[in-house]
């Protein structure tokens, strides 16, 4: 059986939840989702500059789940710069 997601505390949302290469048409690009909560762990680590043990801890979280979630956020945020996606935010 699998465990229960704990809700976790999401202190912005974003003002934009949709970016793409310029100069491309929508219908021709891949598309990258970023759920919330990777948005969320980026603004904390990367944009706030805070320690994942200070991030988890506003978020709700454990460090090691903090540490996941900001590696996947990390990795499709790069895949749609290097590869040239749509990054979508949910």
């Amino acid at each position: 059986m699998v465990r229960p997601k704990n809700c976790r505390m999401v202190g912005a949302m974003p003002e934009r939840t949709y970016f793409k290469p310029r100069g491309i048409p929508l219908n021709l690009l891949q598309e990258i989702i970023l759920n919330i909560d990777e948005f969320e762990a980026l603004r904390l680590a990367d944009l706030e500059n805070f320690y994942q043990e200070q991030a988890a801890e506003k978020m709700g979280i454990s460090r090691q789940t903090f540490g996941r979630i900001i590696k996947s956020a990390r990795k499709k945020v790069t895949a749609a710069l290097v590869q040239g996606k749509a990054l979508r935010i949910e």
